[in-house]
């Protein structure tokens, strides 16, 4: 069987698909939809919503206010992402 490439995930798109996955989750713990997640925190809902699929990269202070919304500081949660991602993993 072999593979084509738009199969394989680049790194970025690994690496935003992996925030995007935690941030969904962390969101539906705190049992929210994304139009009152993004309204209590000041955060575009539309910009929320490709967060959360992959398709958007983030700014620093959208992921500062993401964190901050999930009781987090900035490092707590990279630290999250950083465990999600493969121990070999590389931006480049």
């Amino acid at each position: 069987m072999s593979i084509s490439k738009r199969d394989i995930l680049t790194s970025k798109e690994l690496l935003l698909k992996t925030v995007g996955e935690l941030v969904k989750s962390k969101r539906l713990e705190l049992g929210k939809g994304i139009l009152l997640h993004s309204y209590e925190y000041d955060i575009p809902s539309s910009s929320l919503n490709l967060i959360e699929k992959g398709k958007r990269d983030v700014q620093l202070t959208t992921l500062w206010k993401i964190a901050s919304s999930f009781g987090m500081n900035l490092s707590e949660f990279i630290k999250l992402i950083e465990n999600k991602l493969p121990d070999d993993f590389e931006l480049n």
